[in-house]
């Protein structure tokens, strides 16, 4: 269990807490259960009273050495060509669905179909339509969804879509994400939202989609925190939630700023020591029921059953990590009556992977201050994820640096990869006043890990490559890997992975810009998206670039095609969203949502442009533009008004059937054939975003 030096109360208050300092990495990471509700409550005051002294020790600087003695200090933030075909039938012959990074393991998006049927999310509604025959393209229905939804699964088998969204309901104190901080949890899933945050409690719609024109709520499930991830693999769902801590109301996390306190050391260390002993008395007199406020589930007839929690299903890290809670939520489709069951984990959020068998969570060690000699860590936990009905704990391991993304982690034959960046420490060097540090040097890896009596242990690891980069993306194909860095060019690394002891970087190349998605085709090619940039890194000549790569020989990497589009103002969702990028392998098509402006035009209007860009890729020719379905009318007839971070009515996803192409927003969306992009077939508009009522509404 994480060490934590407890602070005197009672006749020792008038005491200062005595110091305490950075704790290891923990090289042979585990977790371990509570053996009850009093251990696990002690756990929680005893690592936010930490986190708490963390942040205020940090306060103490500030009367150090006079740079900063009469400054006020700011408040705190810790924190992936063929026959023409009639688009009559009962169904197409072939459909893109969402991009998944691994085959079999489906991942929650806001938009899913199954070839005849497409949903969508937007505003605070599901909308249902047919698809199919794609010329009679029309909405069925459309279901008020409560809060804001975010991602959801469709299981096209059992007719079931799984909706998660943001909910706010009165809860006391405040809570932190993962992050100590006095704003509310963010649940930014797939939005990048920034400082934006909707939602205190996750909500869990189960809806039967069996009837296109009539959708059915089968059950809800309210839980606080807000939403990370899902997956789905057959009829069992996984949905990954972050909590934090829940500080009670009169928890200080600075001290107020005034001059004549703060410009006296001993007068501001006593009265920091006494704040954090006073926020203490409050931490340690909250109840488990505050830190974890229980969850509900209403049944389809509308009976509300509280979801208790049980103590033994939580999990601690023997290793220091960020402060917050993350559970992994699992809904068995089989047995709708059944309640979700959640195993839990005292720690904070980070990347999530899954594979058919196992889901990993990754957590990076957590520093509480700079000082020399550290370096970035991550601990990985593994979860087994055969039984439909839990996800059971397996085993932990350390890994040094940090993932960029799900994409660098990946499980083949028993074995994980993972690419990681490590930063090597800075230097605190002399400054006008202060200490300064300078940067942190960089350098990357892949290691190979297996589970072996509760632990990940390291098999093997690359050498160390790219120093002063950091990875951007990767990928691992069966025995190969694939690692992309930047600084100023970007080389694609290749590696060899058939020897999990031995992982071999084989190739190196290196080229303007970088990726920051790399989609395979077969074993022999690459299919990228990323940037193009000037070799010394600047913007002048920034596009968006697509790139296809030969790798049928690892030791000699070729880029061999490469197609620019837009402007240094360019943007597509697709660059940090590996969903919103479309890859048709039946048909050897690409679709990519596009905006740009142009600066110079006279008007907004004129000057922006949203649309689905379509290319036909062939690892012998290249990439050839087919051609736009451009949404412009659509975005122009909501115009300001209902433009916000979390609602936007440009292209974002895209849909490939036979030879249709759907382009898809939060306007609507709009199907055209391939030989004729720029002329749509039928267009399905939805709704501008309004106040969620609940149940079905007609189109």
């Amino acid at each position: 269990m994480v060490a934590v030096v407890a602070v005197g109360c009672g006749d020792e208050g008038s005491k200062p807490p005595p110091p305490f300092g950075n704790e290891p990495v923990r090289q042979e990471a585990r977790l371990e259960t509570f053996p009850g509700c009093e251990a696990l409550e002690q756990h929680i005051e005893d690592t936010a009273t930490k986190q708490m002294r963390a942040v205020l020790e940090v306060y103490k600087q500030y009367t150090y050495g006079g740079g900063r003695g009469g400054e006020a200090p700011p408040t705190p933030t810790v924190g992936a060509p063929q026959e023409d075909s009639a688009g009559g039938g009962g169904s197409p012959t072939d459909y893109t669905g969402t991009n998944n990074q691994v085959s079999g393991v489906h991942e929650a998006d806001f938009v899913q179909n199954d070839g005849t049927r497409i949903f969508v999310l937007s505003g605070q509604r599901l909308y249902l339509h047919r698809s199919w025959p794609a010329e009679q393209l029309a909405r069925t229905a459309a279901l008020e969804v409560e809060g804001w939804p975010r991602e959801m699964l469709l299981d096209p088998e059992r007719n079931r879509l799984v909706i998660t969204s943001a909910v706010s309901e009165p809860r006391p104190g405040s809570g932190s994400g993962g992050r100590v901080t006095d704003g509310p949890a963010l649940d930014c899933a797939g939005f990048g939202c920034g400082g934006y945050g909707h939602g205190n409690t996750v909500k869990v719609t189960v809806v039967d989609v069996a009837d296109l024109e009539a959708p059915r709520v089968l059950e809800q499930v309210y839980l606080p925190g807000g939403y990370l991830s899902a997956r789905r693999v057959e009829g069992a769902v996984r949905l990954v939630v972050s909590d934090g801590f829940r500080w009670p109301a009169d928890v200080r996390l600075y001290p107020e700023y005034s001059r004549g306190l703060f410009d006296n050391r001993l007068r501001l260390a006593a009265h920091i020591d006494a704040l954090i002993q006073q926020n203490e008395q409050a931490i340690r007199a909250q109840t488990l029921a505050q830190w974890l406020p229980p969850g509900r589930r209403v049944t389809a007839a509308g009976e509300v059953k509280p979801l208790a929690y049980d103590c033994t299903s939580f999990y601690r890290t023997n290793a220091p990590t960020g402060l917050g809670l993350v559970s992994v939520l699992s809904l068995n489709l089989d047995a709708s009556e059944s309640e979700p069951g959640r195993t839990s984990l005292v720690a904070a959020p980070g990347e999530v992977y899954a594979s058919h068998d196992a889901l990993y969570l990754a957590a990076r060690h957590w520093w509480w201050w700079p000082e020399p000699g550290q370096t970035t860590h991550t601990y990985l936990h593994k979860f087994d994820i055969r039984d439909p009905d839990r996800a059971t704990y397996v085993g932990s391991g350390t890994v040094e640096g940090y993932v960029v993304n799900q994409f660098a982690m990946d499980e083949h034959e028993g074995v994980l990869r993972v690419a990681t960046t490590v930063e090597l420490p800075g230097e605190e060097v002399a400054g006008d006043g202060d200490a300064v540090w300078t940067p942190p040097e960089t350098v990357n890896r892949v290691v190979t890990l297996r589970e072996e009596g509760g632990y990940l242990k390291q098999l093997g690891r690359s050498e160390d490559l790219a120093r002063g980069e950091r990875i951007f993306s990767a990928r691992f194909v069966g025995t190969r890997g694939y690692v992309v860095t930047f600084r100023q060019v970007d080389p694609l690394f290749t590696f060899d992975l058939s020897d999990p002891a031995h992982p071999r970087m084989v190739g190196e190349l290196k080229i303007p810009g970088f990726s920051t998605y790399i989609h395979p085709l077969g074993d022999t090619h690459l299919l990228t998206f990323g940037e193009h940039r000037n070799e010394d890194g600047t913007w002048q000549d920034r596009a968006l670039k697509l790139s296809l790569f030969d790798v049928s020989d690892l030791a000699r990497p070729r880029e061999t095609f490469t197609h620019q589009l837009g402007s240094m103002s360019s943007h597509s969702e697709a660059l940090q969203e590996h969903k919103a990028f479309t890859y048709f392998p039946a048909k050897g098509l690409l679709a990519l949502p596009f905006m740009d402006w142009d600066y110079n035009a006279s008007d907004y209007w004129s000057g922006f442009r949203s649309e689905l860009r379509v290319f036909r890729v062939d690892t012998a020719t290249g990439f050839s533009p087919v051609g736009t379905v451009s949404v412009r009318d659509m975005y122009q007839a909501f115009n300001f008004p209902h433009w916000s971070w979390y609602w936007q009515p440009t292209v974002r996803r895209s849909i490939m059937a036979d030879d249709y192409v759907y382009a898809i927003s939060d306007a609507g969306l709009r199907v055209s054939h391939v030989s004729s992009l720029q002329t749509p077939l039928a267009t399905a508009p939805f709704l501008p975003p309004a106040p969620a009522q609940p149940g079905p509404q007609g189109p």
